[in-house]
């Protein structure tokens, strides 16, 4: 059971409630089976939640898993009896879906771990807490047990986990440090992308700092506060300098041989699920960023 206390009243249920590694169909499909508790009443998708409403989420066994283990090198960062912290490469999809079955950090997953992953996910996506674009590089959290993708999953919306990542933009930023608030939704024309949008959005926070201005770039830490799809991307693209290589919120071209957006998860910080101990794991970025980086200064 996942328990939920609403502090952003006046959202719809559906809308409201977020589980990394839960599509919204998903979600919708809980509530209407009756897994959705407010206040200890079953609820309506549609219904609108106040602040402090208790939502609990009751997640159903995983229906038997279709994707396959496959023997696919991970870099793990750390891992005990409850979690993993996995070094992502770029390239790498997380998860299956249209058009990835294999190669993904779940069949890798599923070889490495056997039955050890938690089920909370869903049928394809076991273990997977959050996530990170096929292109960005970088920490991802992986819970064996539903007791730790319960814990770190709430960690995020709590925003007690700490996300950290560094990029390099298409410009030198003029702005050296500063935070983005705005909310998120999908594009109102390309549904495969996202915008910043006033309709069918939610909040997005994104807190940022210049590190190095570079010849034509600048490299950037950003925090995250929320995590909205391609939150990092869509937000700087926002504010007029999008990411070296993202073709997506960028220049459909680019002059370093970039095959996706030059972003890398490089620290995350969390309490350990069974001894609450506080963790805080780094990982530096790839060859090509730090090739990409010397090219620029």
């Amino acid at each position: 059971m996942l328990e939920l206390i609403c502090t952003e009243g006046g959202v719809r249920l559906d809308k409201y409630i977020e589980i990394d590694g839960f599509s919204r169909s998903r979600i919708q499909k809980l509530i209407d089976d009756g897994c959705v508790l407010v206040n200890g009443e079953v609820a309506k998708a549609r219904d609108k939640v106040k602040d402090g409403d208790v939502i609990e989420i009751d997640v159903p066994e995983a229906e038997p898993l279709d994707a396959q283990p496959e023997n696919i090198p991970l870099d793990i960062v750390y891992e005990d009896d409850q979690l993993l912290v996995i070094n992502k490469p770029q390239g790498m999809v997380v998860h299956p879906g249209a058009g990835n079955h294999s190669g993904t950090l779940v069949n890798a997953l599923l070889y490495h771990c056997g039955e050890s992953l938690s089920g909370i996910g869903g049928v394809a996506r076991p273990g997977i807490v959050h996530r990170i674009d096929k292109e960005t590089s970088g920490l991802l959290l992986v819970a064996k047990t539903d007791l730790a993708h319960n814990s770190l999953s709430e960690q995020i919306k709590e925003k007690t986990a700490a996300r950290e990542y560094i990029c390099l933009t298409d410009g030198n930023m003029t702005i050296l440090k500063g935070k983005i608030d705005a909310p998120i939704g999908r594009h109102p024309a390309i549904r495969t992308k996202m915008a910043v949008t006033a309709k069918n959005s939610k909040n997005a926070v994104t807190h940022f700092e210049v590190k190095e201005q570079l010849n034509g770039a600048s490299l950037v830490e950003c925090k995250l506060e929320t995590g909205r799809t391609h939150q990092i991307r869509v937000h700087l693209a926002y504010i007029g300098f999008p990411l070296l290589g993202d073709n997506v919120y960028g220049a459909k071209t680019n002059s370093y041989g970039l095959t996706g957006q030059a972003l890398h998860a490089y620290r995350i910080g969390f309490n350990h699920p069974v001894t609450g101990e506080r963790m805080e794991f780094t990982a530096e970025p790839p060859q090509y960023f730090t090739e990409l980086i010397q090219k620029l200064k």
